[in-house]
């Protein structure tokens, strides 16, 4: 099993913000399938004022270069990304259409001495 920490910002809108907060408490079925299948095991977001922090468990064959093709031809999750950019902010240092950003992991207590 692998795991991954993401970090995205929302707009600075508490409106904004409990709209989006709104919409994962109920999130479509289909972007649920859509996360199973690409080999995710579970998937965790935390919020603080605008800022998102995310957990991603996922198999050792997961890849997201492969999430991000099957996702591509996806009308389901092609509409759901769409809609969650109205809510989403780029972090300052991403790319041009990027959201979330992987993080560098720097401590695990499991892995000292």
């Amino acid at each position: 099993m692998k795991t991954f920490a993401l970090i995205l910002d929302l707009v600075d809108d508490q409106k904004l913000i409990n709209e989006y907060k709104k919409y994962h408490e109920d999130v479509w079925p289909e972007i649920i399938s859509s996360i199973k299948e690409s080999g995710i095991l579970n998937m965790k977001i935390y919020n603080l004022e605008n800022r998102l922090f995310m957990t991603v468990e996922t198999t050792d064959e997961f890849s997201f270069e492969k999430k991000s093709e099957e996702d591509s031809t996806n009308p389901k999750v092609l509409e759901w990304e769409a809609l969650m950019w109205k809510y989403q902010k780029a972090l300052p240092v991403a790319q041009n259409g990027e959201k979330w950003l992987l993080m560098n992991k720097i401590f695990d207590l499991n892995e000292q001495a």
